[in-house]
């Protein structure tokens, strides 16, 4: 079977992977540096390893994928808030329109450690939504896992700033790892009931540099919901779209939305939505992927935008059925999540 570019109207484009799944949301790392060497993810290294592109270019790629249907742009890094012209990025995302006349939904997912200074800034830029990836709401345990001494209380004015500045629902991303951060399921709980964000939960996937992942240290969903359960009962909501990764919650008098995404226990490859741009140019098709696909190198050599979208649809279709976590022969990704982008 072989990508496909389909006419779901008269003016909308849509990609198509060739499992069937329409491909509509584009992450794109800006940068693979960070300012945190969380154990789930770094051995502590902060210096960048692949390059960064300058803005245009990663403008210029954004602006093909949105040619062919893509409506949802999240930048990601690495800590894209140390990019240099990320807000400049932004505001010229934001002028960009997908096929069916619509503005573009552009999302971030940050550390939080910067945000309280950069909220108005984003939000002016024309940022729709952002995220911001907390895994402790307890100061020790956070800097434990962060392996950042004193940061805690400044992610916390990050969120209230990003509120502040209109942005909401915040959402509030925990990745959970047995022996590390599972004492705070409870407490982040409250967390979302007292702070009026979503606060989800993310199974430990093998993408971290330090190898430490197994299947002992993955906090199953139903474990998860039976610790939630002890705050409130829960009540399941529907999922907001179809291609949607997290089961979403709330407690039975309402206040509060808990999101739990499961890769590893319950994959939802089959309404994966997503494509990957890293930092370097490279299109990733699955985070689990072991092939890095070169776009930037199509413009390195001078290639067009007819030449971007050709080498965006061949790649489309290589697009994997789904990962492979916990089979016999699993390979590890060829990068790891920092060096990929969330």
């Amino acid at each position: 079977m072989s990508t496909t570019l389909t006419k779901t109207s008269v003016d909308t484009a849509v990609l198509t992977d060739s499992y069937g799944r329409a491909i509509t949301d584009l992450r794109v790392s800006i940068t693979d540096r960070c300012n945190y060497k969380c154990v789930y993810c770094r051995t502590g290294n902060e210096g960048a390893q692949f390059p960064e592109l300058p803005i245009a270019d990663y403008l210029r790629m954004v602006r093909v994928f949105v040619g062919l249907g893509i409506d949802k742009v999240r930048l990601t890094g690495g800590e894209p808030l140390l990019r240099t012209g990320l807000t400049d990025l932004i505001r010229e995302l934001a002028t960009l329109r997908t096929p069916a006349g619509d503005s573009l939904d552009i999302a971030i997912t940050t550390n939080g450690h910067l945000l309280e200074d950069y909220a108005v800034k984003l939000k002016t830029a024309g940022l729709r939504r952002v995220t911001v990836s907390m895994d402790a709401v307890e100061p020790a345990t956070f800097a434990r896992i962060t392996r950042v001494p004193d940061s805690f209380d400044r992610v916390l004015r990050g969120i209230r700033a990003a509120k502040q500045a209109g942005f909401g629902p915040i959402k509030v991303n925990c990745v959970l790892l047995r022996g590390f951060n599972d004492d705070q399921i409870v407490p982040f709980a409250h967390f979302a009931r007292e702070e009026n964000v979503i606060v989800r939960f993310i199974e430990f996937m093998p993408l971290e540099e330090d190898r430490i992942w197994s299947p002992e240290t993955v906090v199953p969903v139903d474990e998860l919901l039976d610790k939630l359960a002890q705050v409130r009962p829960l009540v399941r909501l529907e999922p907001n779209t179809a291609s949607e990764t997290a089961l979403r919650y709330t407690f039975d008098d309402g206040i509060g939305e808990i999101g739990i995404i499961a890769p590893v226990s319950r994959a939802f490859c089959g309404q994966c939505s997503r494509i990957r741009l890293t930092s370097d140019g490279k299109i990733r098709t699955c985070l689990f992927s072991q092939f890095d696909h070169d776009l930037h190198g199509v413009m390195r050599r001078g290639g067009s935008d007819d030449d971007l979208t050709d080498y965006i649809l061949s790649t489309v279709a290589k697009k994997e059925a789904r990962h492979h976590i916990g089979e016999a022969g699993f390979l590890k990704p060829s990068r790891s999540m920092v060096h990929i982008g969330g």
